[in-house]
């Protein structure tokens, strides 16, 4: 997996996403003790918190210090208007402090520290430099620091996604999931209680928590576990091939879908669930985390309606869409054509919605059904 096309920047993305996920495991930690009064709301109401911004800069302070910032392109989901604001002193003075103690850290993951600690200016400077639109010429990485941020200040599931795209496809995933159950059964019984906790199936840290990824023309994809307390990452040799559930029967197939309902139709879904025979109930994940439970075997599908003027953005899929097709999934829009990453921050001519499967049989009915359903809805 080390070798050949893309190594270097796989190698790099691997271990920047470690290290995030890492913060992002502190930050959590913090915000469930404390409460979330470093949590802000941005222009769209959806919550923003210090891990948001944290990550952001520190993985854009490395692939550039690696790389050259003159050579980097990212396209991102933060911006620091927020964090700019006179009131927001004491969230950015979090955001400093917490990019400082990620980034003494990072030797741990294999990678090499600033020589002291990142002034607020280079911090802020790191966060604005994701200003990239992508596009179809030229390499962009493409970030979410915590997708699923909602699932993320509930104590709940969210990923750290770090794509690389070239000339509009995309050629490379990491899908950081910390508090990902490592035992299947852990993750469908957290879903399927009537009151779910994420202590309850998975108290114990070091049996939760990994990192997916894979790259193009690669056999498959993988997954290591996050490293926990003092130890140091060894990658690639603690990574195992994974590969997408062999079920194709829609009675026995567990279906995923978005907990928000205001960027996802539910109604939907439930009627297209029943009419190709879907009995399970829908597993509601936070995050790209649902990616990841069809990479692992965990799930078979995972369908996503988005409401009339929602616009699906590029880094909320770049990342589980490679590591799902690596797995031996299918990932199409409603009409069966592939996501179109080419044109900027949005996945632009998208047809209705997104259909991801762990193989054909169970994809062609889906689509099969969109098409049987979609004159009667009123999407």
């Amino acid at each position: 997996m080390e070798n050949g096309e893309y190594s270097k920047e796989l190698d790099m993305a691997v271990r920047v996403v470690h290290l995030a996920c890492a913060l992002c495991r502190r930050v959590q930690e913090g915000l469930l003790l404390v409460g979330n009064d470093l949590v802000k709301a941005k222009d769209d109401d959806s919550p923003v918190t210090i891990a948001d911004w944290s990550v952001q800069a520190i993985v854009s302070w490395i692939l550039s210090e690696y790389f050259g910032s003159q050579n980097v392109s990212i396209v991102a989901e933060e911006d620091v208007q927020t964090l700019s604001k006179p009131d927001s002193s004491s969230l950015l003075s979090a955001v400093v402090k917490t990019v400082n103690e990620c980034l003494a850290e990072a030797p741990k993951y294999g990678l090499q520290s600033p020589a002291r600690a990142l002034k607020t200016s280079e911090i802020l400077e790191a966060i604005s430099r994701c200003n990239s639109t992508g596009g179809p010429t030229g390499r962009h990485w493409v970030l979410d620091p915590v997708d699923g941020t909602l699932g993320f200040v509930r104590g709940d599931q969210y990923a750290v996604a770090l794509a690389l795209i070239e000339n509009g496809k995309v050629v490379m995933g990491v899908l950081g999931c910390p508090n990902y159950p490592l035992k299947k059964e852990s993750f469908h019984y957290q879903y399927k209680a009537a009151s779910p906790k994420l202590a309850q199936p998975c108290s114990d840290s070091l049996e939760k928590g990994c990192v997916i990824y894979a790259k193009r023309n690669c056999s498959g994809a993988w997954m290591q576990p996050l490293v926990h307390g003092s130890k140091k990452l060894e990658w690639p040799n603690s990574a195992s091939l994974i590969q997408v559930s062999s079920i194709d029967d829609p009675a026995l197939a567990t279906f995923c879908e978005p907990v928000e309902k205001q960027n996802s139709n539910h109604s939907f879904t439930a009627g297209l669930a029943h009419s190709v025979g879907l009995r399970e109930q829908p597993l509601r994940v936070y995050s790209m985390v649902k990616y990841a439970a069809i990479a692992r075997g965990d799930a078979e599908i995972f369908m996503k309606f988005a409401r009339t003027g929602y616009r699906e953005k590029i880094w909320d899929h770049a990342a589980g869409v490679i590591i799902v097709e690596a797995a031996g999934g299918v990932v199409t829009d409603a009409g069966g054509r592939p996501l179109d990453f080419s044109r900027g921050v949005y996945l632009e001519g998208l047809d209705r919605g997104i259909i991801v499967c762990s193989g054909p049989i169970l994809h062609e009915k889906i689509i099969g059904a969109v098409y049987a359903s979609w004159d009667s809805s009123s999407l």
